[in-house]
C-alpha cells in the first residue's frame, strides 16, 4: 500500500511538469522534415543564431530540402537555427575543428574568421541591395571573398541577408548631434567598433541575447541593426524610432568546413554547392520584399522613420575613410579599391 501511495504521489508531482512540456509550442514546428534522413550517406550540420521567420535564415531549410531532393537522399543538411549549437564565436571554433560542418554566420561575426570577410561591414561600400548583387555576381569581386578564409580551413559558399543597417533608438535621431546622445549596441566585431570610434559615437559591445534586457533597463538606448530584425524580434516595442542609415547590408555568410567539403564525391559536391548558390540568390530577392513588408508593418505599428541629411551622410563617409584605409591593409588595398571602383562607392 505504501508503494502504491508513493507512486501516486510521484505521478501527481510529475503531471504538471508533463502538461507544461506538452503545452509548450515548438518554435520550429513549421519547418520539420517531411522525409526520413536516417539513410543519408553524408550529414551536414548547419548552424545559425536567428529565427527562420527571417528569409535569410529560412534559406537553410530550403537548402536542406533541395539538397535532399537533388542528391536522392544522399546528403542530409541537419539545420540548427535559433543558436541550438551555441553562440557564433563558439560555433566558429567548432566549424574550424569540423565538429560543425557549416554555418550561416552573421556578417559581423564572419569578420572574426578572416579580415577579408570584413569588407561587407565597411560603411558605405556594399550598402545597397543592387551593389550587393553586383558584388556577388562579378567573379573578380566574389572569388577573393569566397576564398578569403581558406587559410582557416573554411570556404565561403554564398550569402543570404537580413536587410540594410540603421539605428533603432528610444528617442528620435535625425541629426548627428542627436546620435551623440545615444548609447548604441554594436556587435562583437572589430570593424564595427573601429568605425563607431571614428564617428565619435558612444557604443557598447554586447552579445545579441543580452539586448532585450539592456534596452528595457536603459543600459543602451540604441541598436545598430536592420529594420527587418528589429521589427520581427520586437525591438521596436521599446525602441520606437528608426534612422535609415543604410551604411551596410546585413548578411548571413555561408561558411563551410573545407575538409568536409573535399570529402564529398565530386558529383555530390557540385550538386550541393549549386543548390546553395540557387537558393541563396532566390533568398536575396525574397529579402528585398521582406524589407519592404517589415518597414510597412513597423510604420503601421507607430514606429517613426528618420533619415540624416545628405551633408551628414557625407560627413559619416568622410570620418570613416581612415577606417577604410586601415582595413584596406588587412583586406587587401588593391581588392578594396577594386570593389569600391566597380560599385561606385
Amino acid at each position: 500500500m505504501k508503494k502504491v501511495l508513493v507512486l501516486l504521489l510521484l505521478f501527481a508531482l510529475c503531471l504538471p511538469v508533463s502538461a507544461m512540456a506538452a503545452g509548450k509550442k515548438d518554435p520550429l514546428a513549421a519547418w520539420q522534415t517531411t522525409f526520413d534522413p536516417s539513410g543519408a550517406k553524408y550529414t551536414y550540420i548547419l548552424s545559425n543564431i536567428s529565427h527562420p521567420v527571417i528569409e535569410g535564415v529560412a534559406a537553410g531549410y530550403r537548402i536542406r530540402d533541395k539538397v535532399w531532393e537533388k542528391t536522392n537522399g544522399q546528403i542530409y543538411v541537419d539545420y540548427r537555427p535559433l543558436a541550438q549549437l551555441g553562440g557564433e564565436k563558439d560555433v566558429i571554433s567548432k566549424l574550424k575543428l569540423g565538429a560543425v560542418q557549416g554555418m550561416l554566420s552573421s556578417s559581423v561575426a564572419a569578420a572574426n574568421v578572416s579580415d577579408r570577410l570584413g569588407i561587407v561591414n565597411l560603411p558605405y561600400v556594399i550598402d545597397t541591395f543592387d551593389k550587393l548583387d553586383t558584388f556577388r555576381n562579378d567573379p573578380e569581386l566574389w572569388k577573393p571573398f569566397s576564398e578569403g578564409a581558406l587559410s582557416r580551413g573554411i570556404y565561403v559558399a554564398d550569402f543570404t541577408g537580413y536587410g540594410p543597417y540603421g539605428w533603432a533608438t528610444t528617442s528620435p535621431v535625425d541629426t548627428l548631434a542627436a546620435a551623440k546622445g545615444i548609447n548604441f549596441r554594436v556587435a562583437q566585431a572589430p570593424v564595427n567598433t573601429d568605425f563607431y570610434k571614428a564617428w565619435g559615437l558612444k557604443f557598447t559591445v554586447m552579445p545579441w541575447p543580452d539586448v532585450p534586457q539592456a534596452l528595457q533597463t536603459g543600459v543602451i538606448s540604441g541598436l545598430d541593426h536592420t529594420a527587418i530584425v528589429c521589427n520581427i524580434t520586437k525591438k521596436f516595442t521599446i525602441a520606437k524610432s528608426f534612422t535609415e542609415l543604410n551604411y551596410a547590408q546585413g548578411l548571413f555568410v555561408h561558411l563551410i568546413n573545407k575538409r568536409w567539403l573535399n570529402k564529398l564525391p565530386a558529383d555530390l559536391r557540385t550538386i550541393f554547392l549549386d543548390v546553395i548558390t540557387e537558393e541563396s540568390a532566390a533568398t536575396r530577392e525574397a529579402t528585398r520584399k521582406q524589407y519592404e513588408v517589415q518597414v510597412a508593418k513597423a510604420k503601421e505599428a507607430g514606429v517613426q522613420f528618420y533619415q540624416l541629411s545628405d551633408d551628414e551622410i557625407n560627413e559619416l563617409k568622410k570620418l570613416a575613410e581612415p577606417v577604410l584605409e586601415k582595413w584596406g591593409q588587412k583586406i587587401g588595398s588593391d581588392y578594396l579599391a577594386k570593389v569600391r571602383a566597380k560599385l561606385g562607392s
